[in-house]
């Protein structure tokens, strides 16, 4: 060529190199060759448009599967796309090999792209070489493997911590960085979530807050959303002079800086660092963009898991009080399981509220829903309770203003997610253990007493607290003996593990029973009931726990110190009293069977089982004959005194008429008249007292020993 003359055409320059054109549209599905392009796919040496499939025929399929993500990641980089292929005859042998370079577009909105490139053949590659490029499968599989391993562990991670350890410790095939930092962004400075393998060489203090427009490779991933590559010291200093005195420090041979995005948003950056020379081919370029990218989802999922734990901390911390001061004469023990799922707060509570009066009160409640719409119920009911517990009103009153404060801020939303709280309010005097509780359709509270027995205490209830604003919550009196405990809690302890009611009782019955004075504590006690649901918790909170978990759950222990409690310092001492007191009321007949219920929990371990459906029986005939026949309420007290084998059974009705009963001889056929006969056939002693105001109706068993003969002496 003569100097001055024109250049020759690209086409015949491109031809006089044995390399060809092509072009690709995937969207249209068409690939258009020049005759050289034509020849090298094994085509008539003629400009040609062959459809996708059909130049799909001419390569090798596992080559044909690679050219997908190469095209990606070029697209996504900006970078030159790079293949090699083996172009295969008719009968499936290769007929050469060629390398593509093409500069992709690519659209995400279709997913499709388009390619304008050469293809040039080649020759095939060393057997060194083999195990790095498209053409065999062992690197493929490898890389296969590696990606499948690697999001399974980053998929498991739970915390940013273990996200990194995961990362730290990922072996990719070929090539493994032992060094790698994860940026973040806050506002517009660059801070450093984590970093492993930096520790010794360099000081990592300039990289914790550095600006995103800092002339430094991570800082430029954050602004432009592009991988960086640095295969050399020289290429580093060359494109980031400023910044290569902070990373010289560290003895890296390589860099690689690809973006952490997720939903489009860039969240940060990973630095790959490596000892030795990479050139980041490809193939390393699409592994390092794929585990990026899986990287990028395992922080995005581990901090939204660790911002959710730090908000259920703080709920319930918020929401969870302290259990207050020490009270003389009484310990308190309290725990707060939250259910399995969503927030872990739900609609459970309990409360410790000091009173006016000297006393004090002890709430628990339940909102309907697990929830943070319940939990907020819970916040705002939790606060009125305590708001006019403090004010003085006595309990009843507590609960009807809670009932109508309720109704007021539910009832104005949709029917739809109307809500109701149950509720337990107990007014404690600490002084003399007398308890004075109403109920909202809360579970009643149980009673273990000083020698073991655990007794169920029905107590006077109304409706749950938002379903009518006129509730009325009558109030039960009890007192609490030296040496009792008193359990409260919500329907989450008693049901869960598929328990009803009655069922889920006898669990909580069974684990009080088997905790005594002597080698428990009320805090042990709470720990062991809760365990026999979740397994083992810590106070106020929710550590790991089984699966299991289908409900909240809120428990209250309120213990008085005295012999045989193991809540105080005083040594726990068995006592050979057994008490119970019950109310029936004129408008509450139904709790005539309660009253057995009572006799019978309070009889479980008597020696003979004919005496105690005689009990039974005559406490059934007093407290009906004091509803009939007076128009006062009955008050029922049954006291076992003794050591086992040598007990008595002591009952007293009391009621506040006047009219003391007389022995009759009824009629075969009249329905009344025989309460006093069966008093003289079944019990040992009995009797009538007066009262100032009213009478007093008792009775007493002897309990008999090994013989049946009792030993016990009357008492009059």
């Amino acid at each position: 060529m003569r100097t001055g003359e024109p250049l020759p055409a690209v086409g015949d320059v491109l031809a006089a190199l044995a390399t060809g054109l092509w072009r690709w549209d995937n969207a249209a599905e068409l690939v258009t060759l020049d005759a050289e392009a034509a020849r090298l796919l094994g085509l008539p040496a003629q400009p040609t448009t062959v459809t996708e499939a059909g130049a799909r025929a001419r390569f090798h399929p596992v080559d044909w599967n690679e050219v997908k993500p190469v095209v990606q990641l070029a697209a996504s980089e900006g970078t030159i796309a790079e293949l090699r292929m083996r172009v295969m005859d008719g009968q499936g042998h290769v007929l050469r090999t060629v390398r593509s370079r093409s500069k992709p577009t690519y659209d995400r909105e279709t997913a499709s792209y388009q390619l304008v490139g050469t293809l040039q053949e080649v020759s095939e590659p060393p057997p060194g070489a083999a195990a790095r490029t498209p053409v065999t499968g062992d690197w493929r599989r490898s890389r296969e493997a590696f990606l499948l391993d690697a999001g399974r562990a980053l998929a498991e991670a739970r915390s940013t911590e273990e996200v990194l350890r995961v990362a730290a410790g990922l072996s990719m095939p070929g090539f493994s960085p032992d060094g790698l930092a994860v940026f973040g962004v806050q506002g517009d400075r660059l801070t450093l979530i984590g970093h492993h393998g930096h520790h010794a060489g360099g000081d990592e203090g300039p990289f914790s807050a550095m600006s995103v427009e800092t002339d430094y490779p991570a800082a430029e991933v954050v602004r432009t959303g592009r991988a960086v590559y640095l295969s050399s010291p020289k290429h580093y200093q060359e494109r980031y002079p400023a910044a290569w005195p902070l990373a010289r420090g560290f003895g890296r041979q390589s860099w690689a800086f690809l973006p952490l995005i997720v939903a489009g948003r860039t969240l940060g950056a990973w630095m790959a660092a490596f000892t030795y020379r990479v050139s980041f081919t490809p193939d390393e370029r699409s592994v390092l963009t794929t585990v990026a990218r899986m990287l990028a989802q395992a922080l995005s999922r581990a901090g939204a898991a660790e911002s959710e734990r730090e908000l259920t901390d703080g709920l319930q911390r918020s929401m969870l009080p302290n259990l207050g001061p020490q009270i003389p004469g009484m310990s308190v023990a309290a725990r707060y399981v939250p259910t399995g799922g969503g927030l872990q707060v739900g609609g459970d509570w309990y409360d410790m509220i000091p009173l006016p009066t000297g006393r004090f009160a002890l709430v628990i409640g339940d909102v309907q829903g697990h929830d943070v719409r319940a939990a907020g119920l819970m916040g705002q009911l939790r606060i009125a309770l305590r708001a006019y517990a403090s004010e003085g009103h006595r309990p009843d009153a507590v609960l009807s203003r809670a009932s109508r404060f309720l109704c007021g801020i539910t009832h104005d939303e949709e029917v739809a997610d109307l809500r109701f709280a149950t509720c337990l309010y107990v007014e404690v005097d600490p002084a003399t253990g007398v308890l004075d509780i109403a109920r909202a359709g809360h579970p009643d509270p149980a009673i273990r007493m000083a020698d073991g027995t655990v007794l169920t205490r029905p107590t006077a209830g109304g409706l749950p607290l938002g379903i009518d604003p006129d509730a009325d919550y009558p109030t039960t009196r009890l007192a609490l003996e030296p040496g009792e405990t008193m359990l409260i809690c919500t329907d989450g302890l008693i049901e869960t593990g598929g328990h009803d009611l009655d069922t889920g009782w006898l669990r909580i019955r069974k684990i009080l029973e088997s905790h005594d004075g002597e080698e428990s504590h009320l805090e042990e006690l709470a720990d062991a009931l809760v365990q026999a649901v979740h397994g083992p918790s810590s106070h106020h909170t929710t550590g790991p726990l089984v699966d299991r978990r289908e409900d909240d759950i809120a428990v209250l222990l309120l213990c008085r110190q005295g012999k045989g409690c193991g809540c105080g310092d005083q040594p726990a001492t068995p006592t050979s009293v057994r008490r119970t007191v019950l109310t029936v009321a004129q408008a509450e007949p139904e709790r005539v069977a309660g009253a057995r219920h009572q006799l019978r929990e309070l009889l479980h371990d008597w020696a003979s089982e004919d005496q105690v459906d005689s009990a039974v029986l005559l406490v059934s005939e007093m407290v009906t004959n004091v509803l009939v026949h007076t128009d006062a309420d009955a008050l029922l007290v049954a006291e076992m005194t003794g050591d086992a084998g040598s007990r008595r059974m002591r009952v007293e009705v009391t009621d506040c008429s006047d009219a003391l009963p007389h022995k009759r001889q009824p009629g075969e056929l009249a329905s009344s008249g025989r309460g006093l006969m069966l008093m003289e056939l079944l019990a040992d002693a009995w009797g009538v007292d007066p009262r100032g105001e009213g009478k007093s109706i008792w009775f007493e068993l002897y309990e008999p020993d090994g013989s049946g003969d009792p030993e016990v002496t009357p008492t009059t």
